[in-house]
């Protein structure tokens, strides 16, 4: 019996060993983070890399094999596929702060400018700032590729402002990206370049890569087959050219289809880089962190002045600089580069906001003014309005769900073998449930029916939609009475529904997408995520004519332009307007461009109402919508910018645990800056940010937070008066009241102290506090979370 007991431990014992050595000889991609980058030489820096690698490998050569890229420019780190003995080993040497898995991001999947009040009418004696402002700089764009459509310049002064979108690549041959007759000559900072046959650049699309080594590496080799990718910067998923001409399509007239009209951008004269870093793997866009960093690297060594990336991965959120976006964007920030980020489409719960960091911009979703009325004519005589883009009027007869579904769920699975030819079905959200229309529209099309009238909450349903089927979206309500007619009615019921129609200002706007994530930030609820919400549904896009609306089997359509709704689409919005404000104001830091968004932004609708939460018919709060809807007009003129300094950034690092020599480590410091974390530093909370906004995670006790202003406005001698509106249960005062500026550029400082007034556990409450002098008001929103149960308030 012993000796039996000690075979079975000896067998268990090899087991487990042999399942360590497994575990340990597996390899993955890891990136290791060194910190800012201090070699002026890039082969010194490689070399040095190649160094630091070869110390967990047998040899050199082996090392070099190992390692995908060498990020030597904006800062200093590398990417290699390494076990987790190798990776552990890396972790503990002096010089590396951070090393980590590389994951897969996935991407955050018109009318919209002239909502925002961005006009292309130019008969004024003044151009309007999209015509006036933008030549001079240049967008990155990280997504899937570039399409390229020729859209003129709307801004003709944006054409030097260099963006760069890291996304899925871009269609080159599309109007919204030819080189306008007016095109200025490539600024002469610019350092990028085309690479990959089958992209030709022009003085609008300057610039155009693509990363493929990290997600070969996760992934296998492109399968161009199947998934009918391009090895290059060209896009296949249509996500890249349309979040693309989005920010800085150049001006296309007479758009046939729904939403018709002038096309454009929001910065039409700005330049436009690609950095194809995300891939179509089952017709969905996946991008690695390896790749997503070798992106930043270079966009920042070319010379963008803004970029645009639209992915982000759902909570649990990885330590910063532990994540490819944060240590991107914060480099890219400390070399003037203004970076925004899509929030994340996880909503409507809360803390599940995306891309949290405070050196960059999160954005949420919200609605436009613009809808599509489609009438539902049943027997000649019974009408209701639903919303569609059906294009040709539809007749056929009108039938319930459960003839032809078992139990009326609209579900491919569900479908009963009888055939719905010439029949248009009703289905509900509510039975089964149907958590997404595409699984109605499948069933629906399994069955063979002529169309689809499809019955949910308004608060949830995506109207501008390009369908694979042609769908009416109806409420609950009136799916009840279409319900309840058929029940009534002794003859089977014929419908008409259609021709739809394009219908501007009669729908109250915006309101939040009830897909949009929430804060607060689940990293850092310090710091209120998201910053800011732009139009973000049903937005009208150059699409590249290879790929289908849909990109589902079956679906063969051809288009140039396409409906897409997304904080992805939100995202290249607000990087449209900071590439205006960037050409407007080139002396403006990133703090300060991010800064005139938010203090300027709006939090009514368009009957003067508070902006309501999608998903609810509640107004919203600032862990929906953050500072508020943005207004580009008078972020051009904010008045009054929040800054933000090196002290700013240590004292954010020193609070989530990074030693002195970290810190000076990852710091672009001039000589006078200090990098010296407190005696015995522990966690403080980071209120004291110099942030547009003011967020108060625990407050228990009063307390005091600090911020500072700096004038920009057009009078160097103005007086700003405060006005609070204070939380329910919190007294708030604000000290001094009045700050006098007397040159441009001055800074003063003011005190907030908080103080709870009555008792809760864990409950946010929310007001504001805005700086005015008669033609600015320059508003900060505030977010206290009462925790003061078991406490008396002094």
């Amino acid at each position: 019996m012993t000796r039996s007991l000690g075979g079975i431990s000896f067998a268990l014992t090899l087991l487990l060993y042999s399942s360590v050595q497994a575990t340990t000889s597996i390899s993955h991609v890891y990136i290791v983070y060194l910190g800012a980058n201090r070699l002026q030489n890039a082969a010194l820096a490689s070399s040095h890399h190649l160094h630091l690698l070869s110390k967990v490998f047998t040899s050199k050569e082996d090392a070099g094999r190992s390692m995908l890229y060498s990020y030597t420019y904006s800062f200093s780190g590398f990417s290699a596929k390494l076990n987790s003995t190798q990776a552990a080993s890396l972790a503990k040497m002096n010089q590396v702060i951070t090393v980590f898995e590389s994951r897969s991001l996935k991407l955050h999947t018109t009318r919209s400018w002239d909502f925002l009040g961005l006009t292309v009418d130019n008969t004024g004696h003044t151009p309007p700032p999209q015509l006036a402002y933008g030549s001079d700089v240049i967008v990155g764009i990280f997504d899937t590729g570039l399409f390229s459509i020729s859209i003129s310049s709307l801004f003709q002064s944006s054409l030097n402002v260099k963006i760069c979108y890291f996304r899925l690549g871009i269609w080159p041959e599309s109007e919204s990206f030819k080189e306008p007759p007016e095109a200025k000559p490539i600024p002469s900072s610019w350092k990028g370049k085309c690479v990959g046959g089958d992209v030709r650049c022009n003085r609008k699309l300057i610039g155009a890569r693509f990363y493929l080594k990290g997600f070969e590496e996760a992934y296998g080799a492109l399968d161009r087959t199947r998934d009918r990718e391009y090895r290059s910067p060209r896009d296949r998923l249509g996500h890249g050219t349309h979040t693309a001409s989005t920010a800085v399509g150049s001006v296309v007239s007479n758009v046939s289809g729904f939403a018709g009209g002038v096309a454009r951008g929001g910065a039409p004269s700005a330049r436009l880089a690609v950095y194809k870093t995300c891939w179509g793997k089952d017709f969905e866009g996946v991008c690695t962190e390896a790749d997503i960093l070798a992106a930043f690297d270079d966009a920042v060594r070319d010379g963008v002045d803004v970029i645009s990336a639209s992915f982000g991965s759902s909570p649990p959120l990885t330590p910063f600089f532990e994540s490819s976006a944060d240590i991107g964007a914060f480099h890219a920030a400390e070399r003037g580069i203004s970076v925004v980020f899509s929030g994340g489409n996880d909503g409507p719960d809360p803390g599940l906001v995306q891309n949290v960091a405070p050196w960059a911009v999160s954005v949420a979703a919200s609605t436009m003014d613009r809808s599509f009325p489609t009438n539902i004519v049943i027997d000649g005589g019974f009408t209701l309005t639903g919303q569609s883009l059906v294009s040709q009027e539809i007749i056929g007869t009108l039938a319930l769900a459960t003839t032809y579904f078992d139990g009326g769920v609209c579900k491919w699975e569900n479908w009963l073998k009888k055939l719905a030819t010439e029949t248009i079905i009703l289905c509900f959200s509510t039975l089964g449930p149907v958590q997404f229309i595409e699984e109605a529209q499948a069933a629906a099309i399994r069955a063979n029916a002529s169309a689809l009238i499809f019955a949910a909450s308004p608060t949830k349903q995506l109207v501008e939609e390009v369908d694979v089927i042609p769908t009416v979206r109806v409420d609950i309500l009136s799916g009840t009475r279409i319900r309840n007619y058929l029940a009534r009615s002794p003859t089977v019921p014929v419908v008409k529904v259609g021709p739809s129609k394009t219908v501007i200002g009669e729908i109250t706007a915006p309101s939040v997408a009830y897909f949009s994530s929430r804060g607060p930030s689940s990293l850092s609820p310090d710091i209120l995520k998201p910053d800011i919400t732009a139009p973000g549904i049903g937005i009208l896009g150059a699409w590249p004519p290879k790929t289908p609306p849909t990109l589902l089997p079956g679906d063969h359509r051809s288009v140039e332009w396409n409906f897409q709704s997304g904080t992805s689409m939100s995202c290249p919005h607000v990087a449209g307007v900071m590439a205006l404000l960037q050409s407007a104001h080139p002396d403006w830091s990133p703090a300060a461009i991010r800064s005139a968004i938010m203090t300027t932004a709006g939090t009514r609708d368009t009957s003067n109402d508070l902006i309501l939460s999608g998903g609810s018919m509640k107004p919203t709060d600032p862990f929906d919508i953050g500072a508020g809807h943005i207004n580009p007009l008078k972020a051009m003129d904010p008045g009054l910018v929040y800054n933000t300094k090196t002290e700013d950034y240590v004292l954010f690092l020193c609070n989530i645990g990074y030693t002195d020599q970290q810190i000076k480590s990852m710091l672009l410091l001039h000589s006078e800056s200090s990098t010296t974390c407190l005696p015995s530093h522990s966690y403080r909370t980071n209120a004291d940010f110099n942030y547009p906004s003011i967020t108060i995670p625990s407050l228990r006790f009063t307390r005091t937070i600090k911020r500072t202003v700096s004038n920009v406005g057009p009078n160097k001698n103005t007086v700003f008066f405060v006005d609070i509106v204070r939380p329910v249960g919190v007294e708030v005062e604000v000290w001094p009241r009045i700050l006098v500026f007397s040159k441009c550029q001055q800074e003063h400082s003011y005190y907030v102290t908080f103080t709870p007034t009555k008792t809760s556990s864990g409950r946010y409450v929310s007001g504001e506090i805005i700086w005015t002098n008669g033609f600015h008001r320059v508003r900060s929103p505030l977010v206290v979370c009462l925790s003061n149960s078991g406490f008396v308030a002094k």
